[in-house]
């Protein structure tokens, strides 16, 4: 998948004293680094479980809410910003998480290099960037070569789950991923609510949860 335009701008938010104490202190025991090399989750969680990816995991909130609550999974979140990552970081020293891990880097390169065929049990893509400006959709993130690539990550019976509270990306996404022949519609998972989908609640927003299977 050739990169170009990216989904993300490396926005220049705040960094709180905490957040970045825990990138100092805390990225080299609860992060991983980016390399093109496939990743052996056996050798970040000392274990073999089902691993689930998650885009874009902004402040961290529901990340480990998730990860607390499914302890027998594995979980990588990828987030590109800094007070984002100091945040969970700091969650995950703070709850003890064994099970999650992060990666500070472009979720597509992930996926590329260091991800497996066949190696995810799902993914999670949460409220991804709407980039609403119809000359700015070519930065959304999902598209259909990035469709190909995430089903291709999945094992048989693994599961995409998307979400957004804006109706016409929904609509894209659709679309998109009704596209894919590795990817069938299926029904709903819980997950718990974000920061973002609050917020766009309370604005008047409709979300939509998608979720797909790689049969």
């Amino acid at each position: 998948m050739k990169r170009g335009i990216r989904s993300y701008v490396l926005r220049q938010g705040r960094t709180t004293p905490a957040q970045q104490r825990a990138l100092d202190a805390l990225l080299t025991t609860h992060g991983i680094a980016y390399r093109q090399a496939l990743l052996q989750p056996r050798d970040v969680f000392g274990r073999s479980a089902p691993l689930v990816l998650e885009i874009g995991s902004g402040m961290g909130e529901t990340t480990a809410s998730i990860a607390a609550a499914r302890p027998e999974t594995d979980f990588i979140a990828i987030e590109v910003h800094g007070p984002g990552v100091g945040s969970l970081l700091k969650r995950i020293d703070e709850q003890g998480l064994k099970n999650l891990r992060v990666i500070r880097h472009d979720a597509v390169e992930v996926l590329e290099h260091m991800i497996a065929d066949g190696a995810l049990s799902g993914i999670h893509l949460f409220f991804p960037d709407p980039w609403p400006k119809k000359r700015h959709h070519k930065r959304r993130l999902v598209q259909p070569s990035f469709a190909a690539l995430a089903a291709r990550k999945l094992a048989p019976g693994g599961y995409l789950h998307a979400a957004t509270d804006w109706p016409e990306y929904a609509t894209q996404m659709a679309e998109v991923f009704h596209a894919e022949p590795l990817l069938a519609r299926t029904p709903l998972r819980e997950r718990p609510a974000t920061k973002f989908e609050q917020r766009g609640v309370k604005l008047g927003h409709e979300v939509r949860d998608l979720v797909y299977v790689r049969p």
